[in-house]
Formats: C-alpha cells, structure tokens, sequence
C-alpha cells in the first residue's frame, strides 16, 4: 500500500470515527413530599408513647392515613375535629356530612363509616360483658357514637337481664327530623319476648339540643306505668344531641 493510500485512510478514520457517547444526564430527583417523614415519625410517637398520650387530631391522622395516602393529612384532621367536636362524633357523622370537609370524598367517607362500625361493634361487645349501670361512661360514649349525628329521630332500647347485663341493643323506630312515633306497649311486648326485667330508653335529637321535650316526658311516664306492674323497671330515658347528652333520671324528669 502505498504512502498515498495510508494517508487517504487515516484521513477518511479520522473524519468517520464513531464519536464516544456523552453521559445521559438523569432528571432531578423530585423531593419527597414534607407529610412522609411526618407520617413515619407520628407512628413511631404512637408505638412509644401509646394513644393516651397523643392529641385527638394526631389520631386522626393515623387514620386518615390509609385512606389518604398522597396527601397532608393534618389540616384534614383538624378540619373534621373542628367540624364534628371529637374522634368520637366524627366517626358518628353521616357520609354526606362528612363529605363537606375539604379533603373528604365519598370512598374516604365511607371508609370512616367501616371504621365506625367496627368500633361500635367492640363498644357495644364491652358493655355486654359488664353491669351496665357500673359502665355508664362507657354506655353514654356508645350511645353517643352511634346516634348524635344521625339525621332522623330514633327511638333505641337497651334490654337489661335481672343482673343488669346487655341482653339486647335495638333501635325500634326511626322517624323524622324531629319526630319518631312510640308505641308503650310494643315496648313492652319486646321486652317480655326477651325475657327483659328492665331497660334504658334513648333517642336522638338531630336539632342538637338534647333537652326533653313534654312529649318525651309523657311518653317515657306511660312506659314507665305499663311496665312496673310487669316486674320491668325502666333504669333511664336518654336523650342524645350533638351538643350533649341529657338523662331523664338525672334530671328528676322520672
């Protein structure tokens, strides 16, 4: 090959040579989200310290944090609290109430609403194990989880045994927005087929003033009248609203 040809190839190399490819350059790292650490460092403070120790809005978070994971949850939970009062009456709230705070959609909503019914389940398995009239903290809180925010009146009953245990929980009716029909002796006629041998009445006032009205008086007195004769002693008539609990007996309505 001669000199001509050895140059003519170099050159032609050189100019056609494959380049050497530049680094590819990585995007950025986006920065996580403020609320993860958060979330990490709440549920450690949990598992240290235990729920007594923690403020209702940071409970409310935790759970919260299932059903909203790519978000703050804290301004949530503080606006529900704010809203409804307490863990309790949130739970208690109704889907389409609950749904009005910002954050909260119908999956969330209903979410809460599981974890509501699953929480009366174990009040209500507490109070069963126990003397009623020694529990009645635990009584009220029920009562008050289960009926302050419903938007109908209901009419509920707490059958009692001779030793004053839980022999059954029922609401009996259900009627408007501030009127539910009672009838004394289908009270009655319930608590004999469950061999009842007496019971604690409550209703709901979804006004949110708990205070009995005439009619819940005269009501509560012609049950009462019906009942004694039968051995079947009427221990309260509860009334429950949002902004608290008013109790017959305590009263000296009964």
């Amino acid at each position: 090959m001669s000199e001509g040809d050895e140059d003519e190839r170099g050159f032609f190399g050189e100019r056609f040579a494959v380049p050497t490819p530049l680094p590819i350059s990585q995007p950025p790292e986006a920065p996580k989200p403020h609320y993860l650490g958060h979330r990490d460092r709440l549920r450690e403070r949990f598992a240290a310290v235990g729920a007594e120790a923690m403020a209702d809005y940071e409970l409310l978070e935790l759970l919260l944090f299932r059903l909203i994971p790519r978000a703050d949850t804290k301004p949530v939970a503080k606006a529900l609290l704010m809203r409804f009062g307490s863990i309790s009456e949130v739970l208690g709230a109704p889907v389409a109430l609950l749904q009005e705070v910002k954050g909260i959609g119908p999956s969330v909503a209903l979410d809460l609403k599981i974890i509501a019914a699953t929480a009366r389940k174990m009040a209500r398995g507490e109070i069963a194990k126990r003397e009623i009239l020694s529990s009645w903290t635990q009584v009220l809180e029920y009562c008050r989880t289960a009926m302050a925010f419903e938007q109908r009146e209901q009419f509920r009953i707490l059958f009692l045994d001779k030793k004053n245990t839980l022999i059954a929980d029922e609401v009996q009716q259900t009627g408007t927005v501030d009127h539910t029909p009672v009838y004394p002796r289908e009270v009655i006629k319930r608590a004999l087929e469950l061999s009842a041998t007496a019971l604690i009445l409550l209703h709901n006032h979804p006004s949110g003033d708990p205070t009995p009205s005439r009619a819940d008086i005269d009501m509560t007195k012609t049950i009462i009248d019906i009942a004694k004769p039968l051995g079947i002693s009427i221990h309260d008539h509860i009334i429950i609203g949002r902004h608290g609990v008013a109790s017959m007996k305590g009263l000296q309505l009964i």
